[in-house]
């Protein structure tokens, strides 16, 4: 689908998506319940890959509307050794140590751009234990059962391996210690699944600074929980606020621990020069940054190594959309420089790069330009209502289906 955004500035109020990063932590943990709820569950692409994979795991899933009833896995038989990730890296990475507690064989499949981000962690892991795991560039083939122990991981890699081990470890006989070593990147993360757990009745014990303690033999206990909104795509609505806009953002919890909500502190530094922002901690921010930077007075990022192995190589594609809209990027290994300039209508079709946060991202530049994106559909993968969102904030937009 192309979408045509015409200019216009956003007014008007709009509530928060649910979280997506808290609807996987929470399904997986109600999942390992007996039977809990989980209400607020926005349906998109990648939730509905890991409820699928948990009932191929033996979850009883019943869905009705936003709310979600799941659980049984540790009760129930495997009911498909072939789990179907999409194009979710998180469900993926979540679901490895799940599998590994079924001591079968069990095939995880997905998009082919999903099995060329890297899954060494893992690998290393079943080598030390003797378990099976074999990769190709359709999957990942796991067998055998996860012991516990000590863990000792780079923490400049992705912390969906932390969050994964965390899910499983607490459930096996022994206690479990995972070390990070180096700097970690990401960590409020690997925060979010230590309160998903100790929602559930899992706890997990940060003894030092990079030292999570865990004990073993503990349950996961029933709940109802909701899933809090989403800062990583309320993000968006708030870069329309720089641009002219006045948009009302409802329904974030102003304790939460998403990383994600740093935005309120970096876009204001984009605003009021070129700022120089480490982007380490918050990667998922860097689309939209990277656009309010290109609509204001440029700016430098770093910490962006991690960007080129996401749904698309971000750095490169928001250069090559950006310098349709008359700006110049330099990308470098970890950096990336965005150089002041003036925003020009782009003559050609701007390309989504099959990436939610890149459709997004220049929709926000188009509300300031007008100009057509092409692959607008990727937004299901997080965000499946965000074009019906901005229509409610009175920026026009319309839809075209693509020629097949």
């Amino acid at each position: 689908m192309t979408v045509k955004i015409e200019k216009g500035k956003a007014k008007g109020v709009v509530t928060a998506p649910p979280s997506k990063s808290m609807a996987h932590r929470s399904l997986i943990c109600a999942a390992l319940t007996e039977k809990s709820t989980v209400r607020g569950v926005d349906l998109s692409e990648d939730i509905r890959a890991t409820l699928s994979c948990l009932e191929a795991l033996g979850a009883d899933v019943e869905i009705n509307g936003d709310t979600v009833t799941l659980g049984g896995i540790g009760r129930n038989p495997l009911k498909k050794n072939g789990l179907f990730c999409n194009e979710s890296g998180s469900t993926l990475r979540f679901m490895i140590p799940l599998c590994l507690m079924k001591n079968e064989e069990i095939t995880l499949s997905g998009s082919q751009r999903l099995f060329e981000r890297p899954n060494k962690i893992y690998a290393d892991v079943c080598a030390e234990q003797r378990l099976l795991f074999q990769q190709t560039e359709k999957g990942i083939t796991v067998k055998g059962r996860l012991s516990s122990g000590e863990y000792v991981i780079p923490g400049d890699v992705s912390s969906q391996f932390i969050s994964g081990l965390m899910f499983v470890l607490p459930l096996l006989e022994g206690d479990s210690r995972i070390t990070l070593t180096g700097k970690t990147e990401s960590r409020s993360y690997i925060s979010l699944t230590v309160k998903a757990l100790s929602d559930f009745g899992v706890h997990i014990e940060q003894t030092s600074y990079d030292t999570y303690y865990i004990k073993g033999d503990q349950s996961y206990e029933s709940r109802d929980v909701t899933v809090e909104g989403d800062y990583s795509n309320a993000a968006f609505f708030e870069a329309l606020n720089y641009l002219g806009g006045e948009v009302e953002i409802k329904g974030l919890d102003e304790n939460s621990l998403q990383g994600d909500r740093v935005y309120s502190q970096l876009f204001p530094l984009l605003e009021k020069g070129k700022a120089d922002i480490d982007i380490s901690d918050c990667p998922d921010l860097a689309p939209v940054l990277f656009a309010l930077a290109a609509a204001k007075n440029g700016g430098l990022f770093t910490g962006t190594r991690r960007l080129r192995i996401k749904e698309s190589d971000r750095a490169e594609a928001m250069k090559e959309e950006l310098s349709k809209l008359g700006i110049s990027v330099s990308v470098q290994e970890n950096s990336v420089e965005i150089e002041k300039g003036e925003l020009t209508a782009p003559v050609e079709t701007l390309h989504g790069h099959n990436d939610h946060r890149i459709v997004m991202a220049l929709s926000v530049l188009c509300t300031l330009t007008g100009g057509s994106i092409d692959e607008a559909e990727s937004v299901r993968k997080s965000f499946p209502d965000f074009f019906e969102r901005l229509e409610e904030t009175g920026i026009k937009i319309k839809r075209c289906k693509n020629e097949t």
